[in-house]
């Protein structure tokens, strides 16, 4: 299996990586946070609890900057490696390629950096600093260091932050994943202690919290901590430690840490009170302690954090290949992709029409329902009623009466009723287009690989417009030049069968008819009706297909070709121009890249040292 140093080591890369990429927990990312489920250890205490000087005294280096007030800002996260020998020295995330051996500087570059995020004002950011440092005198060990929690603000700063501080503190140790030092001083009374307090409230069965009793050395003479250290007045689920501190004394005369670990020492083997439990008291073992229970915190959790990055990798994958892969900067590859858009979007529309989406049948409608519609609501009544006929009739007839039948007479009534189908015609040509280009309109928001290109699909929008615009002057002129036809050459059989239907029954030679009585108008009327009825029946069938030879049929094979041609011959620079996505885009895809990235690495790290001998 892993060693402690490998997967503690692991946790750390993963970290590190997590603050690289914005992801340092919290619920306001669009993502779920890796940073959540890794475990870590939270140190938290008060403003006067000792807690820099327990980081320092595991470290072994005085290297926190210190003041009154608020003084950690931001949260550290403390990454310790032991190495087997050589010079120690520090690295911050933000400075990767800098190497800090002088811990002066390594205070300074942390209030610096603490100062770029915050100001110098005395605010606080959720912005961790990442700070690793490699020693012999350490064991592999990650801490992160919260800001100290107050009760009164401090000038300069909003009443609000001793909510804020706290708020940032809970966010931390309220994760399942997180282990709580919660470091009280000795001097006071535990039932105060503000880290015991908050601890409780997130930790209530003591599981995650391990309690550090400091300043043992400051209690009043002929008192001690036993009940705290032994259990009895505060039971956790894990032991309590006892640190001796730097006195401030110490700390003005920059005492080495060194020889204060071995007065610490000293301090426990030599107390009355605690020389029993020497051996389980001090930094060191504190230090030892947290490392050992850290690595099978680790171990234990390994196969959710797994479980959780192979979910997030589907998820980020699904979304990349929904967003869109990005696109090469060479003409070629840009008038490829362009292409394969228009296609997909050619595909999702010829799916419309032909019946494998809804939409198409809106077409059939248009004949089925429409067109008849319009047919049956010309006025005929009105142009064959019998004052009508007879004015129009009369008209045709001129000076000179008709003789036998009113020729002219039927050829005006006949033409002024014909002439009614345009206008049918026409809107059945302006329906299909409609639909066509609603058809469109859906096809462009249904091509999922076309939303990354808001300007390429307006450009596709505005070509498939004009091609509809086209096919629908072509439509128009081919069904008016067949209503014109009609109009243009009667069918004569028609007529030459109205004679003997009239005298059927009766003695053909007996014709003697009154033109000019109300009968012989109505005759008329109803002939050129018979008439019309016939050509309507003809145009019903006839239109549809017009119509759909050259809209339909066009739309469905050359919708895009002029667009196709256009394209052709554009520059490299134009091509970019189409392919110009939205910027929140591009920003979601660049964001689930650097995450997909995160995910597969954390993966192989996991993968790399889970089994190592």
């Amino acid at each position: 299996m892993a060693t402690m140093e490998s997967l503690i080591g692991l946790v750390n890369r993963i970290q590190r990586a997590c603050t690289a990429l914005g992801d340092y927990g919290g619920d306001d990312s669009a993502f779920s946070s890796l940073w959540d489920a890794l475990p870590s250890v939270a140190v938290v205490g008060g403003q006067s609890s000792g807690k820099s000087s327990v980081l320092e005294s595991i470290v072994g280096r005085d290297f926190l900057p210190r003041g009154s007030g608020i003084v950690t800002r931001r949260p550290l996260v403390l990454q310790l490696y032991k190495i087997e020998d050589g010079q120690e020295y520090a690295e911050f995330s933000h400075l990767p390629r800098r190497k800090f051996t002088d811990f002066s500087m390594v205070r300074k570059e942390i209030q610096d950096e603490t100062d770029r995020v915050t100001g110098k004002t005395k605010q606080i950011s959720p912005i961790p600093i990442h700070l690793s440092i490699y020693s012999p005198h350490v064991v592999n060990l990650t801490l992160i260091d919260l800001p100290g929690l107050t009760k009164v603000a401090v000038e300069g700063q909003p009443e609000s932050i001793v909510q804020e501080i706290e708020n940032m503190v809970r966010s931390y140790i309220e994760k399942p994943n997180c282990i709580i030092l919660a470091i009280s001083p000795a001097n006071q009374d535990i039932a105060t202690s503000d880290a015991i307090k908050l601890a409780r409230e997130v930790d209530p069965t003591g599981d995650r919290t391990f309690g550090v009793l400091t300043k043992l050395d400051l209690m009043d003479k002929g008192t001690n901590a036993l009940d705290v250290l032994e259990g009895r007045a505060y039971r956790l689920q894990h032991p309590w430690v006892g640190i001796v501190n730097r006195s401030q004394a110490d700390i003005i005369k920059n005492v080495d840490m060194v020889v204060a670990r071995r007065k610490e020492r000293e301090y426990f083997a030599t107390s009355p009170d605690y020389g029993h439990l020497a051996s389980k008291m001090g930094s060191e073992y504190l230090a030892k302690l947290l490392s050992r229970h850290l690595e099978s915190f680790i171990r234990a959790r390994i196969p959710s954090i797994t479980s959780l990055i192979n979910k997030n990798i589907d998820e980020l994958e699904s979304e990349m290949d929904h967003l869109g892969r990005p696109i090469g900067g060479d003409a070629g590859a840009q008038l490829y992709t362009i292409l394969e858009l228009c296609r997909a979007f050619d595909r999702i529309f010829k799916e419309h029409l032909d019946g494998g989406r809804p939409g198409g049948d809106r077409i059939y409608g248009v004949f089925d329902n429409q067109l008849p519609a319009a047919l049956r609501k010309l006025p005929f009544d009105r142009h064959l009623s019998l004052q009508s006929v007879r004015k129009i009739v009369s008209e045709a007839d001129g000076y000179q009466p008709h003789l036998i039948a009113p020729e002219q007479g039927y050829r005006r009534l006949i033409e002024g009723a014909l002439n009614y189908f345009r206008g049918p015609a026409e809107a059945s040509v302006d329906a299909v287009h409609f639909v066509l280009k609603e058809l469109v309109r859906k096809s462009i928001g249904e091509t999922q690989e076309l939303r990354r290109f808001p300007t390429l699909q307006a450009e596709i929008a505005g070509a498939a417009g004009e091609s509809l615009e086209r096919f629908r002057e072509d439509s128009k002129k081919t069904v008016l030049r067949m209503v014109d036809m009609e109009s243009s050459y009667l069918t004569v059989d028609f007529f030459r069968k109205l004679p003997q239907e009239v005298e059927k029954g009766g003695n053909p030679a007996v014709t003697n008819v009154d033109r000019y009585t109300e009968g012989h108008y109505r005759r008329i009327a109803l002939n050129v009706s018979s008439y019309v009825n016939m050509v309507s029946e003809t145009l019903r069938n006839t239109i549809p297909k017009a119509v759909v030879f050259c809209q339909v049929k066009e739309a469905k094979h050359s919708l895009l070709n002029h667009f196709y041609t256009q394209i052709g011959r554009k520059e490299a620079k134009q091509l970019a121009q189409l392919l110009d996505e939205d910027p929140a885009l591009m920003e979601r895809r660049q964001q689930c890249a650097k995450r997909l990235e995160l995910y597969k690495a954390a993966r192989d790290e996991i993968d790399s040292v889970l089994w190592v001998k």
